[in-house]
């Protein structure tokens, strides 16, 4: 409740008059160090306003009597680096993929802008360093499903995987399970028989047949694969999808088409050469 100003005993502040239940608020002003300072402060925004860039107006902003703007600094950096850039680009775009490799600064340049767009494009699913996940490829591991030179890698990043681009990578894989093409006992065998190529179980002949009728034609006869048909190996115990048991029968009876979109006329020709520079390095570069 309001009261009269007093003088406090104690502090010899004054009162602001006020009291709260019994306690009366001291009147005690701000230290003079920070009421300078707040003052500085002011003046400090006062000048910036009038100098630089600063209020917003409908159409625009305050420009500052310096001119300054830090977008037409950026700007001038951006074109100065792109210029720079330029000749690196042009040579890339004019050199095959053979002969990048072959120039050691141009190859610097082509895995650092390759890695860049790695990391803007491709990271999302293969990873940020390329070992892929569950369903998308690992590039680091030189196990390739449709082929690991520069040419056919650069083919796949160019037209992608199952996609309505004209000549993107087709493959299809059956669904022995769900169109009845096999029963579970003979997918359970040929799980078997594929588990075998690589160690990991015990092949039945009935297995072995089913592949044979099935699977060979694609897979080879020895489950090594065929890159011309994105068939992949089978017994080197890399798995795209899981190599357990349950994975591999789940494989076979749903079977498994993944697509990859195609980055032409998503990336310029040096973009995707540089792609494939780096791609390719990440494979062991063979």
């Amino acid at each position: 409740m309001p009261t009269k100003i007093e003088k406090d005993t104690l502090s010899g502040q004054n009162t602001t008059g006020h009291e709260w239940d019994g306690v009366k608020e001291l009147n005690t002003p701000l230290p003079t160090w920070w009421v300078y300072t707040f003052y500085a402060t002011v003046v400090f925004a006062i000048v910036y306003c009038a100098l630089y860039p600063s209020w917003p107006w409908l159409n625009g902003h305050t420009k500052g009597v310096l001119g300054y703007w830090s977008r037409a600094e950026l700007t001038q950096e951006l074109a100065e680096q792109a210029k720079a850039r330029a000749g690196f680009v042009d040579r890339i775009r004019t050199t095959s993929l053979a002969d990048i490799a072959k120039e050691p600064e141009l190859f610097s340049f082509a895995m650092a802008g390759g890695r860049s767009a790695f990391q803007t494009n491709c990271m999302q699913c293969h990873g940020a360093g390329g070992a892929g996940s569950h369903g998308f490829p690992n590039l680091v591991d030189d196990d390739w499903i449709w082929g690991g030179s520069l040419d056919q890698i650069r083919a796949t990043i160019e037209h992608g995987i199952r996609n309505a681009d004209d000549k993107s990578r087709q493959s299809m894989m059956p669904r022995f399970g769900v169109d009845g093409m096999l029963t579970g006992a003979q997918i359970a065998a040929v799980t078997d028989y594929v588990l075998s190529l690589s160690g990991k179980a015990q092949a039945t002949p009935e297995g072995a047949q089913i592949f044979k009728d099935q699977c060979a034609a694609c897979h080879g006869p020895e489950g090594k694969g065929n890159q011309e048909l994105g068939a992949p190996s089978l017994a080197d115990g890399i798995w795209l999808y899981g190599g357990n048991r349950d994975a591999i029968y789940r494989s076979i009876f749903y079977a498994r088409n993944g697509s990859m979109p195609a980055w032409t006329g998503r990336l310029d020709e040096a973009t995707i050469k540089m792609l494939t520079i780096y791609v390719h390095a990440l494979g062991g570069g063979r």
